[in-house]
């Protein structure tokens, strides 16, 4: 069953991508579909575009023809699942290493670490390259094998951990941060000790080692830094790859606030613009909070009219901060647990404290949604409309049917179709798992969101 699912997958994506080539070739005949810009990146459409980067971003903003036939509203899907590295994630790995290399914390040749369930860390491994550095992924032993898998095949390092407590020193964010301090020290050290080699001396003061290192980070990225009209980061080829570490940089998806101006910036301007401004209502779930943190925030820029929401899956603690003001019972807190705080099949998406981008988020309400509905959901959006998604992706299309049951008929409502089915193959796509938790499919219709 496993492989017939596979192989289904593998289908329904190759009828996106042939759908992908016909919205942009016919794009004028729908209103919610015409030319994008970024607003610090290349203005229209491109035949050709410049290197891996430039060909991130700009996804078609479909119509889910069963959502919007079931429930007489235009339930439009960002099919962030077309982007090169598979996910939304590669807006937010494109955006921190650029801000990285542009403040000099992270040098040409540096290595990035992150703690991630699966797609930052996938993006951030398809990225880094581009910009001519490393990655070092920590990753939950619990997250689809298959995520693994794919960043080590990219070239990454990558290290599975157990899953524990943010609160715990190993929780896999807290070890990507140890990693990075890591790789810093031991290239100050080699710093020191070619410098040591240099002078012939025995004895060197630190702090002129330290002014050093950073006059060097600075020099390198004024090397490295081959800035457009537009600002944009352009990588030459010609790193220094030389004996040196370049050193660490820690990426902080949760709480690097490039995260949501990547968002606010790129993702935002590009739904507005292709729907041409006609939506009512935006929701998603979140995990970092800077997707719905961003689009939400441009979004009530242009129209404070249009309504956002949070979709939120099981044991998360956003629900209740968003609709109560309190973001968890004293039972729940993270900090009086070592394992999970809760036990989802969706990944990448629920959270227990609310980050720095999540605070950006400026949100009318939320729901809640169940791993059923979100199973249901992926089952009935491949039969009906070809759509191959992944476990958050089905949990936001639930938020959305929410919505547009809340407002009627005659809404828009968009949603982030983040990732595809490809990457939960071992989990949310596995019959056998779904049979031992009790999730076997058995809807036929949308009757599971009666």
């Amino acid at each position: 069953m496993a492989a017939a699912t596979a192989a289904a997958g593998a289908a329904a994506a190759v009828s996106l991508l042939a759908c992908y080539l016909l919205l942009h070739r016919d794009g004028a005949k729908l209103p919610w579909v015409g030319p994008t810009t970024r607003s610090s990146r290349s203005s229209g459409r491109r035949t050709r575009r410049k290197g891996l980067v430039e060909a991130i971003g700009n996804t078609p903003l479909i119509r889910i023809n069963s959502l919007s036939d079931a429930t007489g509203c235009e339930i439009l899907g960002k099919a962030e699942f077309l982007n090169p590295g598979g996910s939304v994630k590669d807006r937010v790995a494109v955006k921190i290493i650029e801000e990285a290399l542009e403040s000099g914390d992270l040098l040409c040749g540096g290595t990035v670490t992150e703690g991630s369930a699966g797609s930052t860390a996938i993006s951030l491994a398809i990225v880094a390259p581009a910009y001519g550095c490393k990655c070092h992924v920590v990753i939950p032993d619990d997250a689809a094998i298959e995520k693994s898998q794919i960043i080590e095949a990219l070239g990454a390092t990558v290290e599975r951990v157990r899953p524990v407590s943010i609160t715990h020193r190993d929780h896999f964010v807290n070890i990507a941060r140890r990693r990075a301090l890591e790789a810093n020290k031991s290239a100050a050290a080699q710093r020191e000790s070619r410098y040591k080699e240099t002078n012939g001396s025995a004895h060197v003061n630190t702090r002129i080692m330290h002014s050093k290192i950073t006059a060097s980070k600075g020099e390198s990225n004024k090397a490295l830094t081959n800035c457009s009209a537009n600002s944009e980061i352009q990588y030459n080829g010609k790193c220094d790859h030389d004996s040196d570490s370049k050193g660490g940089f820690f990426a902080d998806q949760f709480e690097n606030m490039a995260n949501y101006r990547a968002h606010y910036e790129w993702t935002g301007p590009e739904i507005w613009q292709q729907s041409k401004g006609t939506l009512h209502a935006f929701v998603a779930a979140a995990g970092t909070g800077g997707t719905i943190a961003g689009v939400s925030r441009y979004l009530k820029e242009k129209n404070t009219n249009i309504k956002c929401f949070l979709m939120d899956p099981p044991g998360s603690g956003l629900f209740n901060k968003v609709t109560r003001g309190v973001m968890y019972t004293k039972e729940e807190a993270e900090g009086k647990r070592l394992k999970n705080p809760f036990d989802t099949i969706t990944e990448g998406i629920g959270i227990n404290r609310v980050t720095k981008n999540f605070m950006m988020a400026e949100l009318d309400g939320a729901y809640r949604g169940t791993d059923r509905e979100a199973v249901e959901m992926s089952r009935f959006l491949l039969k009906n409309d070809g759509l191959f998604v992944g476990s958050s992706s089905a949990m936001n299309c639930v938020g959305a049917v929410r919505v547009a049951q809340d407002l009627g008929p005659g809404h828009t409502i968009v949603t982030i179709l983040c990732d595809s089915g490809m990457r939960h193959l071992s989990k949310f796509f596995n019959d056998q798992y779904l049979a031992n938790h009790g999730l076997t499919p058995t809807a036929t219709g949308l009757e599971f969101l009666d």
